[in-house]
């Protein structure tokens, strides 16, 4: 598992998936659910983070593609 980011703003990537992974990087926070007072950083990192690789995975495999081609 790598950390990315900072504090409040991290995510989790599990490396050596054949799938892209990432995740929040704190605990579930269950006292806070319900309150109004998570701080939604994390995911938003972690979701943004995802759709990053997602993308750079899309144009190594097309430029992979058009150079086979």
């Amino acid at each position: 598992v790598l950390k990315f980011k900072g504090f409040g703003n991290a995510a989790n990537i599990t490396l050596g998936l054949p799938i892209i992974r990432t995740s929040v990087d704190h605990g579930t926070a269950l006292e806070l659910a319900g309150t109004g007072k998570a701080d939604s950083g994390s995911l938003h990192t972690a979701i943004t983070t995802a759709t990053e690789m997602v993308r750079a995975q899309v144009r190594t495999q097309s430029r992979a593609n058009a150079k086979a081609n």
